[in-house]
């Protein structure tokens, strides 16, 4: 990075005439040494580069705000010009009515921009469905580069923009009046070749001050982290990529002329996450009403196909978080103010018995409608069972053999208080887990496929009087090296509860029906070492070597995952030589079937490369799920992974490390990838796992350091 000293005209004559020995000084004192110039580096030179304002104001409807420019070193960044792509907002937190069959209803504050457009529809992309094309209003920027004199350079650093917008008095195309007791946001975007800077400042005009006013700042772009990666967040054209610059831009009154949808940001956030699984009521049935924009150019972007990993959606948890470091106005969610979010997710037309959109006048917490319950209630009514089922319990005992040499297990369900839990409480479809070599990716598939390792509590027997269940794994022979391996017993076993909703007081554990739902009890795997006739006391389990840390996992994803929602504990079942299944839309029409597979090409956990780019979650970043040491290659070189060809389909087996690299990289694996593999001792083409091994001098690890594979995977 180059550091540059500015200096005037005259400071550079006053060090010349120093250097002479001259008395050059403007003030008439020889010797004496200037002013010192501004540290700073050019804006062209500034790999990184950081806004923030440090002053706004309000005067007869003229906006002026001043900002600095530094780098992430906190060094001045020098010589923005109006030419730059510089773009700067104004908005007012203002009182937001509703009229509803003619009647106003107050729905709070919202962000209004001063500066909108009207927007008539364009072109429509071909086969886009559900649209219905109208003129929307579009809240917007003003660009420096459109006033010559608006931006002043301060020479420090710091810069004042002049806005071109007087909001005094607003009438076209929107009609907004000015509040200077309102809250006022002033933003800028700074979208540079090589970095991009938002900043935003908020404040009440009328008394300059800036603590204790409203923000309506709801969300943290953190918590959106936890899911999304930044790059995913860096939108219209990479250059918006702070929240509180979207919130004022996507007001209530900002739609998409195409498609006819809002874009108001609370409804179009809540329309987008609910993805897949938004539907309307309809005379029919619920059909799927997925939220659907037309984007730049003319791209249809159809949020229907988007899989909302926080499952139940009603968490809204997820997303706003309370307590320590939350935005200010964090519990805003639960102030029953207004439906928009609501019809974001639910539609305008949830159920048959919603006559109109105005949700909260029966969900509020002051008037509510008999039987319903806020908005908080009723997604705690949801979320209930799972916080209830989390402080549950499945415990093992009596493990031994039975007299057929089979393995013998009791287990019971407990509550919170420690007491057994009834069979009636618990749904006996579901299942347990039994699996052995933890330490060695788990049992070899042909050894004991996943299908003959899982037991229902219904094969099982079950003792009314004490509450407890036995099981005999008979559909696998213990392994004949069994005494002193680590076994795992994996509970999957879920209780009912009733479904809350209308009418209904109380979330409870209920007798399982068809009316009831049921949530699994998560516990950890219990492990134990086998003595060859039960349970080694005090014995040393062997543990897997740390891959994923499923802590990561579970930011994203939440109480519902897949099948078997008890935690992430997938690759017991998922072993890297499982079989390939069925599939007509892969190479080869076989799909492998492995965890590492099913986790790499899971829809929102595609990498950006090789045209699979999902637009909302790019996982370019392998330390997003993985521990530190997670992605190491050479240390289990026993693996052997099980492959369909792309070509014919017919199973093929794979060396370890080429495998793993294989889950991602199979379809778009060229020839020169394979020879390289294959030049370096891995195997793609094996008859069985015995022929893998006997084969592989696997030498990848020498180069593909975790170092190096974090380099060429990140952006």
């Amino acid at each position: 990075m180059e550091i540059k000293k500015k200096v005037n005209q005259w400071s550079l004559i006053a060090l010349s005439c120093s250097a002479l020995l001259l008395g050059c000084g403007s003030d008439g004192k020889d010797g004496e040494d200037g002013p010192d110039g501004v540290i700073g580096v050019s804006i062209a030179d500034t790999p990184t580069v950081m806004a923030q304002f440090t002053q706004a104001s309000i005067e007869d409807g003229e906006v002026s705000a001043t900002f600095k420019l530094e780098n992430a070193n906190g060094v001045a960044v020098l010589g923005l010009t109006k030419d730059f792509d510089l773009r700067f907002g104004i908005a007012q937190l203002a009182q937001v009515t509703e009229t509803i069959d003619g009647q106003p209803f107050g729905r709070g504050y919202q962000w209004q921009a001063y500066i909108n457009t009207l927007r008539q529809p364009g072109s429509l992309p071909d086969g886009a469905e559900g649209l219905n094309p109208s003129p929307q209003f579009q809240a917007g920027v003003e660009a420096a580069s459109a006033c010559t004199d608006c931006l002043t350079d301060n020479l420090d650093g710091s810069y004042t923009y002049r806005f071109q917008q007087n909001v005094a008095n607003v009438t076209e195309p929107l009609a907004i009046t000015y509040n200077g007791e309102n809250t006022h946001r002033v933003t800028l975007e700074l979208k540079l070749p090589q970095a991009t800077a938002n900043a935003h400042h908020d404040w009440q005009p009328s008394s300059g001050a800036t603590d204790g006013i409203q923000t309506r700042n709801v969300v943290s772009k953190q918590t959106c982290l936890n899911c999304h990666q930044e790059e995913s967040l860096a939108l219209h054209g990479g250059r918006r990529i702070a929240l509180e610059n979207c919130a004022s831009c996507h007001t209530a009154t900002s739609g998409d002329p195409e498609s006819g949808n809002s874009i108001e940001f609370p409804y179009m956030i809540h329309a987008i996450h609910k993805g897949q699984d938004r539907v309307t009521s309809t005379p029919e049935g619920y059909v799927p009403a997925p939220y659907k924009i037309v984007g730049y150019g003319g791209s249809l972007h159809d949020y229907g196909k988007v899989m909302f990993p926080q499952k139940p959606a009603a968490n809204c948890a997820a997303c706003h978080k309370e307590g320590d470091d939350a935005p200010s106005d964090a519990a805003l969610f639960k102030a029953d103010n207004s439906s928009v979010a609501c019809i974001g997710c639910h539609t305008e037309k949830p159920s048959q018995n919603h006559s109109n959109t105005n949700c909260i006048a029966c969900h509020n917490a002051t008037g509510t409608y008999p039987g319903t319950g806020n908005g908080e209630k009723r997604h705690g009514d949801v979320l209930k069972a799972y916080s209830l089922a989390q402080a549950m319990s499945v415990s093992f005992s009596n493990i031994g053999l039975d007299g057929d040499g089979k393995l013998k297990f009791d287990l019971q369900v407990t509550d919170t208080a420690g007491n057994p839990v009834a069979s009636e409480f618990i749904e006996l479809s579901t299942r347990v887990v039994v699996a052995w070599d933890v330490d060695k990716d788990y049992p070899v598939y042909g050894d004991a496929s996943y299908s003959n390792r899982r037991f229902r509590l219904s094969q099982g027997s079950y003792d009314e009087a004490s509450k407890t269940f036995t099981i005999v794994a008979s559909s696998f022979d213990m392994p004949m090296d069994a005494a002193g391996k680590t076994f795992e017993l994996w509970s999957a076993i879920e209780v009912c509860f009733n479904n809350g909703g209308y009418g209904v007081a109380e979330v409870v554990m209920t007798a399982c029906s068809e009316d009831t739902r049921s949530v699994a009890v998560k516990e950890a795997p219990y492990r134990f070492v086998w003595s060859g006739t039960g349970v080694v006391e005090d014995g040393q389990v062997a543990m897997r070597r740390a891959i994923v840390d499923t802590s990561k996992c579970q930011t994203c994803h939440n109480q519902e995952n897949h099948h078997y929602n008890n935690g992430y504990n997938c690759q017991t079942c998922h072993t890297s030589d499982k079989t390939t299944r069925g599939d007509d839309n892969y190479p080869g029409g076989r799909k492998p079937t492995s965890f590492a597979f099913k986790a790499h090409e899971a829809e929102g956990h595609y990498l950006k490369y090789a045209g699979v780019q999902s637009g909302t979650v790019l996982k370019t970043d392998c330390l997003t799920c993985h521990t530190q040491d997670g992605f190491t290659l050479g240390r289990a070189s026993d693996r052997v992974w099980r492959y369909g060809d792309t070509t014919t389909g017919a199973d093929i087996w794979v060396s370890s490390d080429a495998g793993a690299c294989l889950s991602c990289h199979q379809k778009y694996l060229k020839d020169s990838g394979s020879a390289h593999i294959q030049a370096n001792g891995g195997i793609l083409d094996g008859m069985d796992a015995a022929d893998v091994r006997t084969r592989a001098a696997e030498t990848c690890a020498t180069c593909h350091t975790p170092a190096q594979l974090l380099g060429i995977h990140q952006p």
